[in-house]
């Protein structure tokens, strides 16, 4: 594991306080990445989003899609044209997240059963979707990511072995599998061999209590999920997800001292 990231998932008026400040607060508590959500207020303030990230040495790991979801797009709907507008949303964020060094984390944008009853159907229009943006990513060094999301949720690909199926059959190098710890706890037997079956694949990790609140208020043994990470070798940044029964203020730097004395820092 190189490096910890922080989520924020609210969009930027809902921080605490300005863009600058709230990254100089996460990088001040030892955090060199951030991951965030693209919602239109955070793509409207995009420049001084990645002007306050230089500055503060921050390097934006991950874009989140799920908003575009909550804005009427869906991967899996029936009709045409919502499908059209999801692919023509994702090449957008795709050209964005290339700015940005970033990655994209694909899983609410799926839909979920209430779009799509029959998850052979869904997954058939989920697969071409994305085989329609491989191309356009792999052409600007983009990877992208899709979690398995619990099936409350999500519809489709709620665990890790969906997610590497669904991936092998859009048939493109573009596309990663992640985990997050609170979704393997729900749908995977062991939170360790999902991990082991991505092995070198594994381009992104979600380190996220069971009760979704500050780590170790909980019951995810995370001693164990970052030993399995060390294992085998993952290289890239895990993101703290925090978003229950605390703020920000608090989240940020409980989280990073809970994280650095689980590894021994």
């Amino acid at each position: 594991m190189k490096h910890f990231s922080f989520m924020l998932i609210d969009p930027p008026s809902e921080w605490g306080g300005n863009i600058q400040d709230m990254f100089n607060f996460i990088r001040s508590n030892g955090y060199d990445g951030i991951e965030l959500n693209l919602s239109q207020e955070l793509i409207a303030n995009i420049d001084e989003v990645k002007e306050a990230a230089d500055r503060n040495n921050l390097q934006i790991v991950s874009m989140l899609t799920g908003q575009s979801y909550l804005e009427g797009l869906c991967l899996a709907s029936p009709e045409l044209q919502i499908r059209q507008q999801a692919v023509t949303r994702l090449k957008n964020n795709i050209n964005l997240a290339s700015s940005l060094n970033s990655i994209l984390v694909v899983g609410l944008l799926q839909g979920l059963r209430s779009d799509e009853s029959d998850s052979i159907i869904a997954n058939q229009r989920i697969c071409s979707c994305l085989q329609e943006i491989g191309d356009v990513a792999l052409d600007n060094d983009v990877d992208i990511v899709i979690e398995p999301v619990n099936h409350l949720q999500v519809g489709f690909n709620n665990t890790v072995q969906e997610v590497k199926d669904l991936i092998q059959s859009i048939g493109s190098e573009a596309f990663y599998p992640m985990v997050d710890t609170i979704h393997m706890n729900i749908e995977e037997r062991t939170l360790h061999q999902p991990i082991y079956s991505c092995g070198s694949k594994l381009r992104h990790v979600h380190l996220c209590e069971s009760n979704g609140g500050l780590p170790g208020t909980g019951g995810i043994n995370f001693a164990m999920v970052l030993e399995v990470l060390k294992r085998i070798q993952y290289p890239y940044f895990s993101s703290v997800k925090v978003y229950r029964n605390t703020n920000l203020k608090e989240a940020i730097p409980k989280s990073i001292e809970f994280f650095k004395k689980a590894l021994g820092l």
